[in-house]
């Protein structure tokens, strides 16, 4: 995927990952419901993971270096 699909993939399924969190709030018992958003947060992960990779830090505390601030040195994701 180019940077903005990802983009687009890390949107929709954060997006699965939160209104799974809502339902499960009123519904903690549902175990399908449990299990798709250990699937959609596995998923945010893994396409967190491959962004930051390819792409550079998507969140200010991602930064794996801890000798330097790379936040600012790459494109914001709005840029590309």
């Amino acid at each position: 995927m180019n940077q903005k699909q990802l983009l687009m993939h890390l949107s929709q399924v954060s997006f699965a990952v939160t209104e799974a969190v809502l339902y499960l709030d009123t519904h903690p018992c549902d175990k399908e419901a449990m299990e798709y958003y250990q699937k959609m947060k596995n998923l945010r992960q893994e396409a967190l993971a491959e962004y930051q990779k390819k792409f550079g830090p998507l969140q200010n505390d991602s930064n794996y270096d801890e000798c330097s601030w790379v936040w600012t040195e790459t494109p914001w994701p709005w840029e590309c």
